[in-house]
């Protein structure tokens, strides 16, 4: 396809952006039109999935036919077969007369099933029959009917996970999936960001009568490197806000700043993809480091404790107790001594439970590099090295001997 048929489509469709992913996904789109293929979209939750079925059946030979786009995760579990297959007079209560359903009265035309993945089992089932076989049997009916219907679906969730965890068929997401596209997520359009932020803006200042507020050059960097979690939607809903809250006309990163949400777990700023530079995953090893090394060494505060316990009560076991004046076996006696809380900090070596092949030395070198990391940082300084590393000063010790590090 070549720009101006794009750039036509673009047009037709509002759609903005010029990024590769995006014309990409449009591209395949038309080729796919002409044909019967299903069709199954994937992408984020507000990336505009609802504009490709259009253009789908748009520029396919059932443009004249009806066209029907269903959200099947707002429909009811108990009603969803019957809004989709159609029911027959007195299938359930308030079934007052026969319904065709959406693949009844779609026939010949498109149906676009948004959220798919969130159709129940037997809801699957049925559908896979009508993609495979145009056959289908309303709710309460006993007669099979025939429907001529393309699909198109899509879907936010991970498909194949929930096919692993046995909320999806594996068999359904073959036929759906014919022809896969992915909309990219707004945080990977790169300047197209900038263009949707224009064109919200026209649009309100156009609805309200007001003046157009206009991004300064920091702050349209601000804007692409934020993460967009809600994508497309977002991007709108923010525009809005800023043109109507905002006094000031020129937005400014200090301005922009009060609109854009502040949660670090799910809104953190993200890595513009032409900005270059590895990624260094040293922090994230670090990381991961401590946590194995504070998990081992929780484990190995576990196993000594249980052998001091199991020491105590054989010690206890071994020895008679006397009970008003009569020696009785001490396993009469109900309640074992609890054990001492300052247990920690017992002399007793530390409790190593013999282990073979590569796995334990994985894990020494694990604990050896942690410990030689923390001395290097603390300057040598063990009992700040201890606090770091979330140990006692005498765990520390212990574990540079075992190492033999404990030489000056």
């Amino acid at each position: 396809m070549n720009t101006n048929e794009l750039q036509g489509i673009k047009q037709r469709y509002n759609i903005v952006g010029n990024c590769d992913a995006l014309n990409q996904v449009l591209d395949v789109a038309l080729q796919v039109a002409p044909t019967d293929l299903s069709v199954l979209i994937f992408g984020e939750s507000g990336v505009g999935k609802e504009i490709i079925p259009r253009v789908i059946h748009d520029n396919s030979p059932r443009r004249r036919e009806k066209y029907f786009a269903i959200n099947c995760g707002s429909i009811p579990e108990g009603t969803i077969d019957s809004e989709l297959f159609g029911h027959v007079k007195g299938a359930y209560t308030g079934a007052i007369g026969d319904s065709p359903g959406y693949f009844g009265v779609a026939n010949k035309g498109t149906l676009f099933l948004d959220e798919v993945g969130e159709l129940p089992l037997a809801t699957q089932a049925r559908l896979l029959r009508v993609l495979e076989t145009g056959e289908y049997i309303p709710v309460g009916a006993t007669d099979v009917r025939k429907t001529d219907v393309r699909v198109v679906a899509a879907t936010n969730v991970n498909v194949r996970q929930a096919i692993s965890e046995g909320r999806f068929r594996e068999d359904l997401y073959y036929r759906l999936n014919r022809i896969p596209l992915m909309m990219p997520p707004l945080r990977e359009r790169g300047e197209d960001i900038i263009l949707l932020f224009r064109l919200f803006a026209m649009e309100i200042a156009e609805k309200y009568k007001m003046e157009r507020v206009q991004l300064t050059e920091e702050a349209k960097q601000m804007l692409m490197r934020y993460k967009w979690p809600g994508n497309v939607r977002q991007l709108k809903n923010i525009t809005e806000q800023i043109s109507i809250l905002s006094k000031e006309r020129v937005i400014t990163p200090e301005v922009l700043a009060k609109f854009i949400p502040q949660d670090r777990e799910s809104t953190q700023l993200t890595v513009l993809p032409h900005q270059g530079g590895d990624h260094s995953f040293e922090n994230e090893r670090e990381i991961l480091y401590k946590i194995l090394f504070e998990l081992r060494g929780n484990v190995n505060d576990m196993r000594r404790e249980m052998s001091l316990l199991k020491k105590k009560i054989e010690d206890v076991q071994s020895k008679p107790a006397t009970i008003i004046g009569t020696t009785t076996p001490v396993q009469s006696i109900q309640a074992i001594p609890p054990i001492n809380p300052q247990l920690e900090d017992a002399e007793a070596e530390e409790y190593i439970e013999p282990t073979n092949g590569q796995e334990s030395l994985n894990l020494n070198e694990l604990s050896r590099q942690m410990l030689e990391k923390a001395l290097d940082r603390n300057n040598g300084n063990r009992k700040k090295a201890a606090q770091e590393l979330g140990i006692s000063d005498r765990t520390l010790y212990r574990r540079l001997k075992q190492y033999g590090m404990n030489e000056e």
